[in-house]
């Protein structure tokens, strides 16, 4: 990588951190204390720190999984649905776990498998409408996530049937078939872990084996990829069902070591902050754990002094919006 390529990836972070320091000299009531607060308190405080490691964690998986589907030429837009059919599912299955009794470690792993089965049937639907009608997976991929959200609003309220639940959630996981924390009282998990290996592994896969080879001159050159005799509907087919199950899977860490429940609104920004992170990294899953950090650290920081600032608004909701923006930007220029 060029000195100019590493400037263009740092230019989206580095504005992120400007508009958050020129947010708290304009409207801080004691503007040094909230920047000094705002570069370092995070690092000072168990709950913060682990928060965002935790955070981290939701966007290495969820922008390992965009950073296959870019680098497939399959743009997947779909990543707001997809966690949150994820969610949706291991939510599901654990408290299904929790009625049969069936042994906790049993019953996360099998949760984490239709998570990421209902991610990736999602997202094969966009594949399926490629291969079949000719359709552009950037577009179904959204319309599909789209469609699908209201759909899964419709069945958490209709699942209720207790008194001791709400119209806005599933039923809370029991605390046996929770993620234990590493940290408390932060809600960081092994999920951490798990994601640091899952972006390791994909990087191998990518860029040390011949199928990750072909997925990646799908993305360079598609008719070269014809005219090698490399097929299509594999293509489609693998990164797209890897790419949702990925997104599905960050949705089940949510549920089972965050929320710990399946509550509408849990999934928002989680798949367009994956996209900042795949975009980045240069869609490099190892290139996205370094990222994942950064961003994680910048917009739990944001958080922490809008609270502490008692702001009207939300700092991290605008950066989050600001970085994405100046995504959108580089890559019409370079267009």
């Amino acid at each position: 990588m060029n000195k100019a390529q590493l400037l263009r990836q740092l230019t989206s972070p580095l504005l992120g951190i400007l508009v958050c320091i020129l947010l708290l000299a304009t409207f801080a009531a004691e503007p040094a204390q909230a920047l000094a607060s705002f570069f370092s308190d995070t690092f000072s405080s168990a709950y913060y720190f682990g928060s965002m490691l935790n955070t981290a964690a939701f966007l290495m998986i969820a922008g390992s999984g965009s950073a296959l589907a870019i680098k497939s030429g399959n743009m997947n837009l779909g990543g707001e649905g997809q966690v949150y059919l994820g969610g949706f599912a291991g939510c599901l299955v654990l408290n299904a776990a929790k009625a049969t009794n069936v042994a906790p470690i049993v019953a996360i792993l099998l949760a984490a498998l239709v998570s990421c089965a209902a991610g990736a049937a999602m997202a094969m639907l966009s594949a399926l409408l490629k291969e079949l009608r000719g359709a552009r997976v950037l577009l179904t991929s959204f319309l599909v996530s789209a469609a699908s959200i209201p759909i899964i609003d419709g069945l958490i309220t209709a699942s209720k049937s207790s008194a001791d639940t709400n119209m806005l959630a599933l039923p809370y996981i029991a605390e046996s078939y929770r993620l234990p924390q590493l940290l408390a009282p932060s809600p960081l998990t092994m999920s951490f872990f798990a994601a640091v290996a899952i972006c390791i592994l994909l990087y191998a896969v990518m860029f040390h084996s011949t199928t990750g080879r072909k997925m990646q001159v799908w993305g360079l050159a598609p008719l070269f990829a014809r005219y090698c005799g490399y097929s299509s509907a594999e293509n489609s087919y693998l990164s797209l069902a890897l790419s949702g199950a990925l997104h599905a899977l960050t949705g089940f860490f949510a549920i089972a070591g965050t929320y710990y429940t399946c509550h509408k609104g849990f999934y928002a920004g989680m798949g367009w902050n994956a996209l900042n992170v795949a975009l980045i990294s240069a869609a490099n899953p190892l290139a996205a754990i370094p990222t994942s950090l950064v961003l994680a650290w910048l917009f739990t920081s944001a958080s922490r002094v809008s609270l502490t600032q008692g702001f009207s608004f939300d700092i991290a909701g605008i950066v989050q919006g600001v970085i994405l923006f100046s995504i959108a930007i580089s890559f019409r220029r370079k267009a």
